[in-house]
C-alpha cells in the first residue's frame, strides 16, 4: 500500500485502548454472559457483543439486556458487570496482530505513543502492564479529566504531559468519538479498520486516514518519516 506523503510525521501517536491496541471483546463479553447465565438466560452470541465493545458498559449491556442508561435496572447491571470485569480482564485479552511491531516501529522512528481511553483508570492501571503496554508515554483513563471523548480533553492532557504541542500528535482509535475528539483536539486522525468500529461505517467519519492494519500505520510513518528526512 502506497501513501501520499503529504502530512508532517507526527512526533507522537496516541491510542485509544480498546478495539484499538487490544483486543478486549472477548473479556467484556465473558463478564457480560457471565451475567446472564447467573439469571438462567442464555449467552448473548459473540458476534453480537463484539462490535459493541468499545462503548463500554452501555454497550454490553445494551446488547446483552436491551438497557440503556437511565432505564430501570441499568445501573444495577453496570455495576454487577464492572465487579465481574475487572475480576477478569486479561484471561484472553491480547494485542491485535501487528501492534507490538508497530510499537517498536513508531519508537524506532525517533517518535513516542501513548494510550488515550474512555475505559476508567480502576481497568486501566492494571490491565495496560499486563497485555504489555507498560512502554507508553502516557496513559490518560476516561475519568482522568473532568470530559470523556468526543470531548478533547483527554487528548489535549496527553499532549502535555508529552509537552508536545497537539498538532504534532496523532490520534488512532475504532470509534466515531475518537475521531471527533481527536479533530477537536487538532490531531491528524486515523480510524483502525481492524477495530471494533460499531454500527457506523467508519468512512463516513472523517478521518485523515482509514487504515485496514496495524502494519498499513507503521507503513505510512515510516514513508512520511523518509520523506521528513529527504526534505531536510
Amino acid at each position: 500500500m502506497t501513501f501520499p506523503s503529504v502530512l508532517p510525521a507526527p512526533r507522537a501517536v496516541l491510542f485509544d485502548l480498546d478495539g484499538t491496541l487490544a483486543d478486549t471483546a472477548p473479556d467484556l463479553a465473558a463478564a457480560v454472559n457471565w451475567m446472564r447465565t447467573e439469571r438462567g438466560l442464555e449467552p448473548t452470541p459473540y458476534a453480537l457483543l463484539r462490535p459493541t465493545a468499545s462503548a463500554g458498559a452501555r454497550g454490553m449491556i445494551g446488547a446483552a439486556f436491551g438497557l440503556a442508561p437511565g432505564d430501570e435496572g441499568y445501573e444495577d447491571l453496570r455495576v454487577q458487570w464492572f465487579e465481574r470485569y475487572q475480576s477478569a480482564m486479561a484471561v484472553h485479552t491480547t494485542l491485535f496482530d501487528g501492534i507490538a511491531d508497530l510499537l517498536d516501529g513508531i519508537v524506532d522512528a525517533g517518535m513516542t505513543w501513548g494510550i488515550v481511553t474512555n475505559k476508567p483508570a480502576r481497568f486501566t492501571d492494571p490491565l495496560v502492564p499486563q497485555i504489555g503496554l507498560a512502554r507508553a508515554g502516557c496513559v490518560i483513563s476516561g475519568d482522568t479529566t473532568p470530559h470523556a471523548k468526543p470531548h478533547p480533553a483527554p487528548l489535549l492532557e496527553a499532549a502535555r504531559r508529552l509537552e508536545l504541542d497537539p498538532a504534532h500528535c496523532w490520534y488512532v482509535g475504532d470509534d466515531l468519538r475518537d475521531i471527533e475528539a481527536g479533530r477537536a483536539a487538532g490531531m491528524i486522525t486515523v480510524a483502525c479498520a481492524w477495530g471494533y468500529c460499531g454500527s457506523i461505517d467508519p468512512v463516513t467519519w472523517g478521518a485523515d486516514y482509514l487504515l485496514e492494519t496495524p502494519r498499513d500505520l507503521l507503513q505510512l510513518l515510516r514513508e512520511l518519516a523518509d520523506a521528513a528526512r529527504a526534505a531536510a
